[in-house]
């Protein structure tokens, strides 16, 4: 059985986590806790050098390492990975925009607000430009989604999953919303999917 090595409220976790839901791929989960050094003990950083979570181990004893590297192994062959090349470049390209242009700014700002061990950070020039750069990428999200249904193109993709992560929770982390009416439909569009796991989820 695959063992998934991870933070339960954290959304880089919580991507495989979905998708491993959606195909109905049994795993068990480990709750490892980055915030209080679990990650890394020596033990931990013998699995993963960088000491991260989450951190996806296979039955044969190999691992791998980072949210996004995880969702594309896992899908292929599957719904969640399109067989034309052109249509996974796409794909390929909004999950290097959530790794670059999202998750630093709306993940980060979340998580100052969310753990109290990273308070110290909320610095009001910090809070603004982590604003500023996590309101471009709803822009560019909003653009597209008004376009298409999903994030890539007419069906979910990886990209949607790794996408949702955050964003979902972009409205706590501060960020108006009701600006953004097409992300807020896509998010819908993206939970009425089949199989569709919240992120308090675990096996």
């Amino acid at each position: 059985m695959l063992t998934l090595y991870g933070m339960p409220d954290s959304g880089n976790c919580y991507k495989p986590r979905l998708l491993l839901a959606k195909l109905g791929r049994p795993f068990r989960h480990v709750a490892v806790n980055s915030i209080t050094g679990e990650t890394r003990t020596a033990t931990y950083l013998a699995r993963n050098p960088n000491g991260k979570v989450p951190l996806l181990e296979f039955e044969d004893g190999r691992f791998l390492a980072e949210s996004n590297a995880m969702l594309l192994h896992l899908a292929e062959g599957t719904r969640f990975l399109p067989a034309d090349s052109h249509e996974r470049a796409l794909v390929y390209q909004w999950l290097f925009f959530e790794q670059y242009s999202h998750e630093p700014f709306i993940a980060v700002r979340r998580a100052i607000l969310k753990y109290p061990e990273r308070a110290s950070q909320a610095t009001p020039d910090r809070m603004q430009q982590l604003f500023e750069g996590g309101t471009k990428a709803l822009e560019v999200m909003e653009s597209q989604l008004a376009k298409t249904p999903f994030i890539a193109g007419d069906a979910l993709s990886v990209a949607d999953i790794a996408l949702f992560a955050y964003t979902q929770d972009a409205g706590f982390a501060g960020y108006p919303m009701d600006r953004f009416p097409h992300v807020e439909a896509w998010l819908e569009r993206v939970r009425a999917d089949e199989g569709h796991v919240s992120l308090e989820w675990l096996p």
